[in-house]
């Protein structure tokens, strides 16, 4: 287990020790999240802004949760920060299922979920207010705010509670919280793991000797989904990959093919080596959609 996953999840004494002593500056994180969400200025849009978010750091499900419960409806436009992409500013990743900028633009969430929802609109952009007004102009008529919690705005906030969680009820950096963990109460939705959606996860082009290699946050919850695989390598969340890192482990664990998520897997698309691909789909309770679907009518 990578250290950083270690120490938010199952510290050891040590471990413990250090995030008690960094329990100060916790405290100023925590006051200054509360002071910019009581400065925020409400936004109302005039166009119905689901928002998808979680309190803890990492990965919580945002993007499948997103792909599964957006691809019903029609005229959507999906807008996220676009983490770790190589461009600046606004970005159009794809107007309506039309692929128009590469992985490393885009960032590999948002060109994940364009390749998934081909009739969507994917905007990456730090200025969230400025690529809601561009879905707008774009004719975007639905939209789907990804990591949008914090942000004072007219929307149906959905909170996403994973199933692991963290050792410590703190924020950043004694624990993994971004916010305080007690506004999970003023979420319009609050949405368990395990009790509203459950992750199911199949292999695709499996081979004999598969190597495990992902970029991803908390990469332990892969475990319980995993084949058998010769060896595991994770990287820090977002990480690229090294094309001749990547060939001198599948040939040091003698493997014939990289076992990856599809986050993994866009970042992967022109190296020409064989992956097998862990499938992951979100089944989400019906009246939770139902909910989404009453909110986007009235």
């Amino acid at each position: 287990m990578r250290f950083i996953d270690s120490f938010f999840y199952k510290p050891n004494f040590m471990q413990k020790i250090l995030a008690l002593l960094l329990l100060p500056l916790s405290f100023l994180y925590l006051i200054a999240s509360i002071i910019r969400r009581k400065l925020s200025p409400f936004k109302d849009f005039n166009i119905p802004i689901i928002s998808i978010g979680n309190l803890v750091a990492g990965g919580s499900g945002k993007t499948p949760f997103i792909i599964e419960s957006a691809k019903i409806f029609d005229d959507i436009a999906i807008i996220s920060r676009g983490y770790k992409r190589k461009s600046k500013g606004l970005v159009i990743v794809s107007q309506k299922g039309e692929i128009l900028v590469s992985q490393e633009n885009a960032g590999d969430e948002a060109y994940l979920i364009a390749k998934k929802l081909p009739k969507a609109t994917v905007i990456v952009c730090k200025n969230r207010s400025l690529a809601i007004e561009k879905a707008k102009k774009l004719g975007c008529k639905i939209i789907f705010l990804d990591d949008g919690f914090r942000f004072n705005f007219k929307k149906l906030n959905i909170l996403l509670k994973p199933q692991l969680q963290p050792y410590f009820n703190f924020c950043i950096p004694s624990g993994i919280y971004r916010e305080n963990p007690y506004l999970y109460k003023t979420a319009d939705l609050l949405i368990q793991e395990g009790t509203d959606y459950t992750r199911e996860v199949k292999v695709l082009e499996p081979t004999e000797r598969m190597l495990l290699v992902t970029a991803i946050a908390n990469p332990s919850r892969l475990d319980q989904f995993l084949p058998d695989i010769v060896g595991k390598i994770t990287l820090p969340d977002h990480s690229n990959f090294d094309l001749d890192f990547l060939k001198e482990k599948m040939q040091e664990h003698n493997a014939t093919s990289l076992l990856v998520t599809q986050k993994d897997a866009v970042k992967m698309q022109n190296f020409q080596l064989p992956l097998s691909i862990l499938d992951l789909k979100l089944n989400i309770k019906p009246q939770i959609i139902k909910a989404i679907q009453n909110y986007i009518a009235n």
